[in-house]
């Protein structure tokens, strides 16, 4: 069984909503980038960062993608493929902001966060996360920037459906 938390339309707007919020209060976009993670933040972060590049027109604005494979702890078993990292400016000093679909565990996060010390010391860090999973947390990590925050359980799964454009909760799937 499945429920649908964002339609298309919902989707949207929350998008639209996050980039907003990213874009408010005096950005320093010289000072700011924006760094998606692999795999399943990338298309969330593209179309937030499309959206932040309509807001500010004329401005240029850096965004890279993070692989976190090598980096993960909860993950130990098999042979894993890394997906591609992409980040061809400097972070020392600046406002990094992480983007990512579904903050659930925490752990995502805090490989992300050991990651990018192999790309410099930023000044800040905060993260934009489309779904936080509030009461699943293992580690101290919480969104500086959300979509929606639901209450669900371990047996439930939360999917960012990007062919359909929607967000849903499948029950009885596994964490």
């Amino acid at each position: 069984m499945a429920r649908i938390i964002l339609d298309p339309d919902q989707l949207k707007l929350t998008i639209q909503r996050l980039a907003h919020q990213l874009t408010e209060d005096g950005l320093d976009v010289k000072q700011t980038v924006f760094i998606g993670i692999q795999p399943r933040g990338i298309k969330f972060a593209d179309r937030v960062v499309d959206q932040i590049r309509k807001l500010l027109p004329g401005q240029k604005v850096q965004y890279g993608k993070l692989d976190i494979t090598f980096y993960r702890d909860d993950v130990r078993d098999g042979i894993h493929l890394p997906n591609q990292t992409s980040i061809d400016f400097s972070i020392e000093g600046k406002t990094v902001i992480l983007i990512d679909d579904v903050l659930y565990t925490g752990r995502t996060i805090r490989s992300a966060l050991d990651a990018l010390q192999d790309f410099g010391r930023p000044a800040r860090v905060a993260l934009c996360a489309l779904i936080d999973r509030r009461f699943s947390r293992e580690l101290p990590i919480q969104p500086d920037f959300c979509g929606k925050t639901i209450d669900s359980i371990v047996s439930q799964r939360v999917i960012v459906e990007w062919e359909h454009e929607r967000v849903v909760l499948h029950e009885g799937a596994g964490a």
